[in-house]
């Protein structure tokens, strides 16, 4: 299932996260995405995400979303931000914590589904 709004985005991602399901999430990105996978360290492209979305999985943590907020959409282009909060172990085996909001671009495909054009989880990080 594909995004056909473009706040269903985040849902769908929220949910394939939670599955553990890799190719699910890489499926919600364009073949030239950028994701910020650390602050201020991006990766552009499937390969690239795919190895960082990995990294995140193999934690184990759960993921939420908190406070979804509707879209500002322009075009083919729609801004999304929403809260969210991971909790797991860390590698060194200390719990883990993270959180922050997102600021996210999604950008809609010729068939009409929304697909991650650029996906910062940090927002201004």
């Amino acid at each position: 299932m594909s995004a056909r709004e473009p706040e269903e985005a985040h849902r769908l991602w929220g949910e394939r996260f939670q599955a553990g399901d890799l190719e699910g999430l890489l499926a919600l990105y364009e073949p030239g995405a950028t994701l910020a996978a650390q602050p201020g360290q991006s990766v552009t492209g499937t390969a690239a995400i795919r190895e960082a979305l990995a990294g995140f999985l193999g934690l184990g943590a759960t993921f939420a979303f908190r406070e979804t907020k509707p879209a500002i959409s322009g075009g083919d282009l729609a801004l999304l931000h929403d809260s969210w909060t991971m909790d797991g172990t860390g590698p060194d085996g200390s719990p883990l914590h993270l959180e922050a909001t997102t600021a996210d671009v999604v950008r809609r495909q010729p068939d009409g589904t929304w697909l991650f054009a650029i996906d910062n989880p940090w927002g201004t990080g």
